[in-house]
C-alpha cells in the first residue's frame, strides 16, 4: 500500500461526496460555529434567458440532486414560502433566506455542499445551537479591534467592518494605543479638511489657480492606483501610513473598476476626490516623463534638494510623486522630504509596499516605533483599518463562507500564481505543492491502493481523529489546481480517516483589473483566504500579500524555481514575518556608502525569503 498525499495523475471535477459513507459520517462532529448551508448552493449557476427568467446552467462540476435532495429542498421551498406570507425574516440581507437569492454577475459560481458537510450542519441543529448567523462572535475578540475602528459608524452602512474579524482566529497582535489615538486625531482633520469643507474648496482653488499657497491649513496625498488589484492595496496603506506622518489628509482617485470595491473608511468624510476635481486624466498626466515629477524636477533644476532654498509660494501647485517599481532614490531622502513638506498637494503613484522603507529613515524612526512597537504587523494593522469590502462584495464572502467553509475543523488556503515571465508547467507547480505540503504537514495525507490485487487495508483511525472537517481553499485563475486536489481526496481515503473538502470560488483564467466584477471576486477571495486558519502562497504574489497581512498569520510561501524546467528546492517556506515584501529597493540609501546593503541597515529589516533583492519588516 502507498502512502502519500497526492499520488494520482489525473481527477475530474465532480463534488466532493463523503468517501466513507453515510455510516461514517453520522459520527462526525460539528464543528466551532455550524452554520446552515446553501443547499446544491445557491449560486450554482443562474443567469437570465431572453425571457428574463432564471435557468440553470451546468457548470462544470454540476450534479443533479439526489431523491433525498429533492425532498429536503422541497421541504425548504415551502418554509421560505411560509415565511415570506408571514412576514418573517432578516433584514438588510443577514438572514439565512439570502442564501437563496439568484446571484448578481459578479458573483461566484458555487458547488453543490457535500453530503460531510449537510451531516455536520444537521448534527448543529439537532444539538439545538443557532445556525441562523455566522459564525459566532468570539469573546476574546472585541467588536472595535481594540480601538483600532472607530465606533462612529452605522454598522448595516458597511457590514465588514465590523463583522469580518469574527471571522478569523484572534489575531496575536493589539494595537498600540498611540496608533489608536493617532488615528482619531486623523479622523478628526479629515473631516474638518476633507472634500465638502470650506478649507478643502479653498485648497481646490490654489490647486486650479496653478500656485502653491504659503500657508495652508490642510495638506492632501492624493492617490491613483496602478497595476492589480494587491498592488493597489499595498501601496494604497503604505500611502495612508505616509499621510500620518506627514500630517496629510489621504484622498483617492478612485476610477470606474475601482469604484464599489471598499466602504468608507474615515467617518464624516470621504476619501474619494468629488468629480469636478481640477485633475482629470490621472493616466495620461502622471507618468514617468511628467514635468510635475519630482525626480524631474530635481533633474531640471526646477527644484532645490536643500528646503532652506525652497519658498513655498513659488512652487508649482502638486508634486507628483513616481514610486512605480524602481524608485525615486530621493524620494526617501530627509532632506528632499523636507522639501516635499512645502508643497500642500502631493500625488502618488506606486504598485508596491513602499511603507517598509520609511522605518529606514532616521527623522520617522521614533514615530514609527510609538506607532508600532511590533513591526510584524504595520500592514496588518493599517489593512485592518482601511479595507472593508463594500456591502455587495461583503455578501459574496458571508454567503460563500457559510455554504462551504463555515462547518469547518481546520481551514487551509493554497494561493497559486504562475507569473507570464516565469511560466511554470502545472505538472512541476502541481508537484512543488505536493512537496510543499508533505514537508509541512499542510494538508492531510491519503492512503491510495498500490495497483496490487492483494493490498492490505488501512488501519483504522482513532474515533476522535475520524469526525475532523478540513476544508482546502483553493484561489487560483486556474481551475487545474482544484480539480487535481479534489480528485485525490474523493478518490482516496485519509490515512487518519477526517474528511477533507476542497472548494475553488472563481477560475478566470486571466487577470482582467480593468474590470469590475474581476476585482469584486478577487476582494472576496482574498478575504475568504485570509479566514484560513494556516495560508500557503505563491512567491511575489501581491494577492498573497494582502491575504496573509489580513489574517496576522506568517505564511508557506512557494518559491519561485531557478527556471520554469527546474524545481524549487526547498518546495516552501514559513515566512518568518506577518508583513508583505517590498521587491522593488531604492538603488541606494541616503548618506548610505554605495554598495551598503540595505537589508542590513536596521536590525528589524531583512531581505524577503520569495524576493531575496527586497526587503521587509521582521519582528
Amino acid at each position: 500500500m502507498a502512502s502519500g498525499l497526492w499520488k494520482v495523475s489525473e481527477a475530474g471535477s465532480m463534488p466532493v461526496q463523503d468517501r466513507a459513507g453515510a455510516g461514517r459520517a453520522a459520527r462526525a462532529r460539528t464543528p466551532r460555529g455550524a452554520h446552515k448551508v446553501a443547499i446544491g448552493g445557491a449560486e450554482l449557476g443562474a443567469g437570465r434567458n431572453a425571457d428574463g427568467c432564471y435557468k440553470e446552467w451546468r457548470w462544470r462540476g454540476w450534479r443533479a440532486l439526489g431523491r433525498a435532495e429533492v425532498v429536503f429542498v422541497g421541504c425548504l421551498g415551502i418554509l421560505t414560502l411560509l415565511v415570506l406570507l408571514l412576514g418573517i425574516g432578516g433584514g438588510g440581507g443577514g438572514g439565512s433566506l439570502s442564501a437563496f437569492t439568484p446571484p448578481k454577475a459578479t458573483e461566484f459560481v458555487q458547488k453543490p455542499v457535500s453530503a460531510a458537510s449537510r451531516v455536520h450542519a444537521d448534527e448543529a441543529e439537532a444539538a439545538g445551537l443557532n445556525a441562523e448567523h455566522a459564525p459566532p462572535i468570539r469573546h476574546d475578540q472585541d467588536h472595535f479591534i481594540g480601538g483600532l475602528l472607530s465606533p462612529a459608524f452605522e454598522e448595516q452602512s458597511c457590514r465588514s467592518r465590523y463583522a469580518s474579524p469574527h471571522y478569523r482566529r484572534p489575531s496575536p497582535f493589539r494595537p498600540s494605543t498611540y496608533l489608536v489615538e493617532r488615528l482619531r486625531r486623523y479622523e478628526a482633520r479629515h473631516r474638518r479638511c476633507g472634500p465638502s469643507g470650506p478649507l478643502f474648496k479653498e485648497a481646490v482653488e490654489h490647486l486650479r489657480s496653478g500656485r502653491n499657497a504659503a500657508r495652508s491649513q490642510c495638506q492632501y496625498v492624493v492617490w491613483t492606483p496602478f497595476n492589480g488589484l494587491g498592488n493597489r492595496m499595498l501601496s494604497l496603506g503604505s500611502t495612508f501610513l505616509y499621510a500620518l506622518l506627514t500630517d496629510r489628509v489621504l484622498l483617492v482617485h478612485a476610477p470606474q473598476e475601482f469604484d464599489g470595491l471598499f466602504c468608507e473608511p474615515f467617518p464624516g468624510s470621504s476619501w474619494t476626490i468629488p468629480a469636478d476635481f481640477p485633475i482629470t486624466d490621472f493616466a495620461g498626466t502622471f507618468t514617468m516623463w511628467s514635468p510635475t515629477s519630482y525626480k524631474n524636477m530635481r533633474h531640471a533644476g526646477a527644484v532645490s534638494g536643500d528646503h532652506r532654498n525652497v519658498s513655498a509660494e513659488r512652487l508649482p501647485a502638486y508634486v507628483f510623486l513616481d514610486l512605480i517599481q524602481s524608485f525615486t532614490d530621493a524620494a526617501f531622502c530627509e532632506a528632499d522630504q523636507l522639501v516635499l513638506a512645502k508643497f500642500n498637494w502631493m500625488v502618488i503613484k506606486s504598485d508596491v509596499y513602499f511603507a517598509a522603507m520609511f522605518f529606514l529613515m532616521p527623522a520617522y524612526e521614533r514615530e514609527l516605533q510609538r506607532l508600532f512597537p511590533e513591526k510584524e504587523a504595520v500592514f496588518h494593522h493599517l489593512a485592518r483599518y482601511l479595507f472593508h469590502p463594500s456591502n455587495d462584495v461583503w455578501g459574496m464572502v458571508r454567503r460563500y463562507y457559510e455554504a462551504y467553509l463555515a462547518r469547518a475543523d481546520e481551514r487551509v488556503g493554497l494561493q497559486v500564481r504562475v507569473f507570464p515571465e516565469m511560466p511554470v508547467q502545472f505538472d512541476n507547480m502541481y508537484g512543488q505543492i505536493v512537496r510543499c505540503s508533505e514537508q509541512e504537514g499542510l494538508l492531510p495525507k491519503v492512503v491510495r491502493k498500490d495497483g496490487e490485487a492483494n493490498h492490505s487495508s488501512p488501519a483504522v483511525a482513532p474515533e476522535s481523529s475520524r469526525t475532523k472537517l478540513t476544508s482546502v481553499l483553493v484561489t487560483s485563475l486556474f481551475s487545474d489546481y482544484y480539480e487535481r486536489i479534489q480528485g485525490v481526496y474523493y478518490a482516496n481515503p485519509t490515512e487518519t480517516g477526517e474528511y477533507v473538502e476542497v472548494h475553488q470560488p472563481s477560475h478566470e483564467r486571466e487577470q482582467r483589473t480593468e474590470a469590475r466584477g474581476h476585482n469584486q471576486r478577487a476582494l472576496a477571495e482574498i478575504y475568504l483566504l485570509s479566514f484560513c486558519d494556516r495560508i500557503v502562497t505563491s512567491a511575489v504574489s501581491t494577492f498573497g500579500y494582502i491575504a496573509h497581512g489580513l489574517a496576522g498569520v506568517r505564511p508557506w510561501v512557494l518559491l519561485r524555481p531557478p527556471s520554469p524546467e527546474t524545481h524549487a528546492d526547498p518546495a516552501c517556506v514559513q515566512s518568518k514575518t506577518v508583513e508583505p515584501c517590498l521587491q522593488a529597493l531604492p538603488r541606494q540609501m541616503c548618506g548610505v556608502a554605495e554598495g551598503t546593503d540595505i537589508g542590513a541597515l536596521v536590525p528589524y529589516a531583512r531581505h524577503c525569503e520569495d524576493e531575496h533583492k527586497g526587503l521587509k519588516l521582521f519582528p
